[in-house]
């Protein structure tokens, strides 16, 4: 399985894929949505996207609403990880179309808990 982090702080993307690493997962990261849509052209569709809302170039609610219009991305499972924490964030985001969203600060064992909920892993 792929997954793709999209946060423009490296230290949030590498503990990302620290973390999913171990699941099995096969990492690829971007530092904003522009480089996120890059990544998927370049390495096709992801089965995962970790994705920061504050992010300059276009930020993660944009890349949401743009990879949610394209029918050959539609599947793919996306969790919002930010400090939004205001309930009109979240709900936007759900409304176009996230899978799963998780405040920062987080910890390994959330983020874990969110990708075996999002998978149907039960271990």
């Amino acid at each position: 399985m792929k997954a793709l982090t999209v946060d423009d702080s490296p230290t949030i993307r590498h503990i990302v894929a620290k973390t999913l690493k171990p699941l099995g997962f096969e990492i690829f990261q971007a530092g904003d949505g522009l480089e996120a849509l890059k990544v998927i052209e370049e390495h096709g569709k992801m089965d995962l996207i970790v994705l920061d809302w504050n992010m300059p170039n276009m930020d993660g609610y944009e890349f949401l609403v743009e990879v949610r219009k394209r029918e050959d991305l539609a599947d793919m499972k996306i969790m919002m990880l930010t400090t939004e924490n205001q309930r009109h964030f979240i709900i936007k985001a759900i409304m176009a179309g996230a899978n799963e969203y998780l405040m920062k600060p987080f910890s390994s064992d959330m983020l874990i808990e969110k990708v075996k909920l999002l998978f149907d892993i039960n271990n």
